[in-house]
């Protein structure tokens, strides 16, 4: 088990509630999001202190939910020194091992776009993302911060992937990933083979955590998150180790 507590008091710091809106992960739910004032700068630990305490980047914006008589939403990340890859991770590692990974700036780049409105139009024609737009994509992934990073895997100099990332001082944050929609690549598992990524990289940068974001029980696209294991999950603002159901 694990603890942690923001080394920067983080009281003075100015917040915004939304109002209320339909929940994208549970049908029937409304959802409201506490977000750190825009004109807050997210720089001298602060950022870091709130990641601590659960929350995410989306853009300029950091932010958690709120809402109301629901805590579905739990924080959760991977404590990269006990982390242990099951058999189906070990084999995602050696098929992959023909990827050539490279990290870049999270700066707007024409070929992301490209793959990344495929995988939008491809993958996820009826969520909040569809259409894909240059706005969306900038406003969402983004950002000239040197903590900004975006992770790409090619093959044979073709881009199949790229996870966005935020490297902290008490681990990497997964923002987003997106991959060839292209069934020939099915096999390869890139989203998972991503965070996989990300863990062997925290690890050889020295970083304890790689954070998930959120997951919910009852939804079915966050069921891979559990394939981490061990994993913690944010009680309050305590990290504890999350028993697997």
């Amino acid at each position: 088990m694990s603890s942690n507590t923001p080394r920067q008091p983080i009281r003075d710091l100015r917040f915004f509630l939304t109002v209320p809106h339909a929940c994208s992960y549970l049908a029937g739910r409304e959802a409201t999001t506490l977000f750190l004032d825009p004109q807050e700068s997210p720089g001298g630990g602060v950022y870091d202190a709130l990641a601590l305490l659960g929350f995410r980047r989306s853009g300029r914006h950091l932010y958690r939910p709120h809402c109301e008589g629901c805590s579905a939403c739990i924080s959760v990340r991977i404590p990269v020194a006990d982390f242990a890859p099951n058999r189906t991770q070990r084999k995602l590692v050696r098929r992959n091992a023909d990827l050539e990974l490279r990290v870049r700036p999270a700066l707007f780049d024409a070929e992301h776009y490209a793959l990344y409105a495929r995988y939008i139009r491809t993958r996820h024609s009826d969520g909040d993302m569809y259409p894909p737009s240059h706005e969306q994509y900038r406003t969402f992934l983004t950002l000239d911060q040197d903590y900004a990073r975006l992770l790409e895997l090619r093959l044979e100099g073709r881009l199949l992937a790229v996870s966005a990332f935020d490297q902290l001082e008490h681990g990497l944050s997964a923002i987003y990933t997106f991959f060839d929609p292209d069934e020939a690549f099915e096999r390869r598992s890139l989203g998972t083979y991503a965070v996989l990524s990300l863990v062997e990289r925290a690890r050889q940068l020295g970083l304890p955590h790689v954070y998930l974001g959120y997951w919910i029980r009852e939804c079915r696209k966050m069921a891979y998150k559990q394939a981490f294991q061990p994993l913690e999950m944010l009680e309050g603002r305590h990290w504890r180790r999350l028993i697997p159901s």
